[in-house]
Parts: C-alpha cells; sequence; structure tokens
C-alpha cells in the first residue's frame, strides 16, 4: 500500500494500525494526517509509547496523555484520580482523534489501561471513548520492555474490538541495495539462510572508519566508548547546557525522549549525529558529521557532515503540544556524540554508515533494528555477531502474515470505494461529525 492509499483511508475517520518495514515512511504519512487534521480544525492528540518517539513526533507519551503514568494495572483508584485531573480529563473529552506511535512498544495491558479511561472519562462503551484511533509501528521493531514475556498490544482485548485497517506500508524510501534489501526482508520473515548470512558476514571486520558511529547492544559499551574518544582529542571542551521550560513532569519526559543530552560537551574533531530532523537546516535525525570549529560569538558548533557540506548547528526545540499549544519544551543544540549509540536509541534513525557489534544482543528484533537503520551494505561494518542476533519472536512472525493479509483485503474494498465515490462520501461525513 502507498503512503496516499494510507492517507486516504485514514480521512475516512476509521480506525487504523498504520505499520510496514522501517524506511517505508510511517512517520511521514502519519505527519501528513496531522496536517490533514489541522488544517480541517479536527482536535487530534499526538502520543508515543515511549519519550524519544514522542520528541520525534512532537507529541507526549500515552501514559502521560491518558494520566496513568506508571501505573502497571487499572484500579478504580486509578480511575477515580485520572479523573480528578481536570487537564487530562479536558484533553481526553476534546480529542477526536488519538494516534499512538511506537505501538509495537506498548504492552497489551497499557492498551487496555488506556482504553478504560477514556471510556470512563468520555462515558462512552465504545473502543477508547468512540475516539479515531490510529496505531502506528512495526512489531519487528524492539518489543515491550517486560520482566517477563512480553505481552503485545494486538494481544489485548481491545485491539479486537477496535478493529483496525491495516495500512501496511510498501514503498521504501531508506535502502535502494536489493542485497541488502533482500538480507533484511528474509531475517524479517524468518527464512534466511546460510547465504544471508554469508552476506552480512562479508561486512565483518575488526575496524571501522573512525568517523563512522558503532552500534551496541549495552549502554555501558556506548559511554565507556564516547568518553574515551572525547578525552582522548586535544583541544578546549566547549560546553552547552540545555534549557528548560514548563511543568517538571512534562521537562523529564521530553529529557528521557531526547538523544541530545542534558550537558553536551564538544571538542574539534568530535564525530557527532544530529537528533534532530531539520532538512532546511540541511540535516536529518541520524546525519553524520565532525566538529571543526565554533561560531565566535555564540560557540555554535560548525559541522561538516559525511557529504561535505558545513552546516552551523544552532539549538533547537523539543517540545510538547497539546491542542495546538506548548506544554513543556527544551532547547539544545541537536547533536550527540556518535562514536557510539545504543540500538535501542537508532530506532527510528537512517544512517549512511555504521559498525555494528551483535555479539552481545539479548532481545528479539534486536539484530533486525540495528542492521535496518543502515542505507546499504556498503555502510555496514559488522565488529561483532551472533545467531542470536537475527531472531524475530515467533508471535510476531506468525501475525504479521494476518497484518499483510488484512492490508491487501483492505486495499481491494477501498479501491472500489474509491471508484464509486463512497471513500470520499465516507470522508465528508466523518468531518462532518468531528467538526
Amino acid at each position: 500500500m502507498t503512503q496516499g492509499e494510507a492517507l486516504r483511508i485514514l480521512r475516512t475517520g476509521a480506525n487504523v494500525f498504520l505499520t510496514g518495514e522501517p524506511g517505508s515512511g510511517k512517520t511521514h504519512t502519519v505527519n501528513r494526517y496531522v496536517e490533514w487534521l489541522r488544517e480541517h480544525g479536527i482536535e487530534h492528540a499526538i502520543t508515543a509509547s515511549t519519550g524519544i518517539a514522542a520528541t520525534h513526533i512532537k507529541g507526549m507519551t500515552i501514559h502521560s496523555w491518558s494520566g496513568i503514568g506508571i501505573a502497571e494495572y487499572l484500579t478504580p483508584e486509578l480511575v477515580d484520580k485520572v479523573a480528578s485531573k481536570e487537564h487530562v480529563v479536558r484533553r481526553i473529552e476534546k480529542a477526536k482523534v488519538l494516534i499512538i506511535d511506537e505501538v509495537s512498544m506498548l504492552s497489551a495491558e497499557v492498551l487496555s489501561m488506556v482504553d478504560a479511561v477514556a471510556k470512563e472519562v468520555r462515558r462512552n462503551d465504545r473502543a477508547f471513548g468512540g475516539l479515531q484511533v490510529v496505531l502506528v509501528g512495526d512489531f519487528f521493531q524492539l518489543p515491550p520492555v517486560s520482566k517477563g514475556e512480553p505481552s503485545f498490544a494486538f494481544e489485548s482485548p481491545v485491539w479486537k474490538e477496535l478493529n483496525p485497517i491495516v495500512c501496511y506500508l510498501s514503498e521504501q524510501f531508506r535502502q535502494d541495495d536489493p542485497q541488502f534489501l533482500e538480507v533484511l526482508a528474509a531475517i524479517r520473515a524468518g527464512v534466511y539462510d546460510p547465504s544471508h548470512v554469508s552476506i552480512l558476514l562479508s561486512r565483518e571486520s575488526d575496524e571501522a572508519d573512525e568517523d563512522v558511529p558503532r552500534l551496541y547492544t549495552h549502554n555501558e559499551d556506548v559511554d565507556r566508548i564516547n568518553d574515551e574518544k572525547l578525552a582522548s582529542l586535544p583541544g578546549k571542551t566547549h560546553i552547552h547546557a540545555m534549557k528548560t521550560q514548563g511543568p517538571t513532569v512534562m521537562v523529564e519526559a521530553l529529557k528521557r525522549g531526547c538523544l541530545s543530552p542534558e550537558t553536551l560537551a564538544l571538542k574539534e574533531g568530535a564525530s557527532v549525529m544530529a537528533t534532530k530532523n531539520n532538512p532546511i537546516g540541511g540535516y536529518v535525525n541520524g546525519t553524520l558529521g565532525t566538529v571543526i570549529g565554533f561560531e565566535k560569538g555564540t560557540d555554535y558548533p560548525i559541522v561538516e557532515t559525511k557529504e561535505g557540506k558545513t552546516l552551523t548547528i544552532a539549538p533547537q526545540d523539543w517540545v510538547v503540544e497539546d491542542g495546538g499549544k506548548i506544554k513543556a519544551r527544551l532547547t539544545q543544540i541537536p547533536l550527540r556524540l556518535a562514536w557510539a549509540i545504543t540500538v535501542h536509541k537508532s530506532q527510528g534513525m537512517s544512517m549512511d554508515a555504521a559498525a555494528i557489534d551483535l555479539s552481545r544482543a539479548f532481545e528479539y528484533g534486536q539484530g533486525y533494528v540495528a542492521l535496518s537503520r543502515v542505507r546499504c551494505l556498503a555502510g555496514l561494518c559488522l565488529l561483532g555477531w551472533s545467531e542470536e542476533a537475527l531472531a524475530m519472536h515467533p508471535l510476531v512472525t506468525q501475525k504479521d502474515k494476518e497484518f499483510r493479509k488484512q492490508a491487501r483485503e483492505a486495499q481491494a474494498v477501498f479501491e472500489q470505494l474509491e471508484e464509486t465515490g463512497e471513500r470520499e462520501e465516507l470522508e465528508k461525513n466523518f468531518l462532518k461529525a468531528v467538526r
């Protein structure tokens, strides 16, 4: 399904599960839908399962939006607590559309809790109190954090009640290397064979270019390498402190999701990565470069990108928006040291090159997430390897076949509706109902 087809389905007001392989344009499609909602004056809530994902879409975590916070189980006391928070009740009542990004990292229990709260606050027994719900994500990405076996959002009873139309995006905007795409597709489907492994191992090396970021599965490796590399550089250390504005709870949530550190220490020669999309400024989240100096008067870092562009990187804002108003804000230079980064924090990034250590991969999807960050096979350097790194959760593999089938069926139905003009009529009816 193309992005345009998915967008036309979204505009009918149907509940949708928007999915697809890494690089298929899920976030771009959501952003286009949000633009359409704003153009038509439709109140909407933009949320995500994690703080990192929330910063990418200028939203807030679903936990914060729904008022459930860090609760793990729904109780009558929790419902009463949420219902006593006027600002939470107001935004749940006001919303017409609820978008939840990175739903793959949301447990079944949390999804059910949000549903129960929405029903109670909106006094409506339909799924999520009658909101149009747009679930966005790819269950082959990293699973929900869990003490035991993870419970996926699609296992929640409310998923069945919601009965979302599956929009499975099929275009590819990150990778254009046919051989690499074949390897990634085989890993995703759980049908990779020795020939695919051989292709990956052909990129194995103990060394990588100094300016290529390393991806590791564990934080201690990342912190150690970045600290050692920065300390080894000569010259003055330039410190950039994060500025904050807004309620403490929202600010702390933004900090957890912001890939730039609270205190950013840089030197000339430092390997850096952009942590925010700014196409007008000449960079996107994941753009790599080297600090070659600092602007006089502002001390902003001057970065030479891998493509040879010279950019002065000014501070940018990370915000929480609610109803079109900014509720909290962080301001920081949108960079982080890029000699090393965790696989977890790389999720959602597109990288021209990466040196990846999968020797200590410990959870389903970790290898796939890491490998699929890279645009082409030539940009991959494999520092370490284990057979477990390519493991996918068997339940996800099976469910994905269902999602693909449902998407094909939905596409056929909406093609007919488009031809008869019924889809356009559904869109008009949706606009009348929510405005």
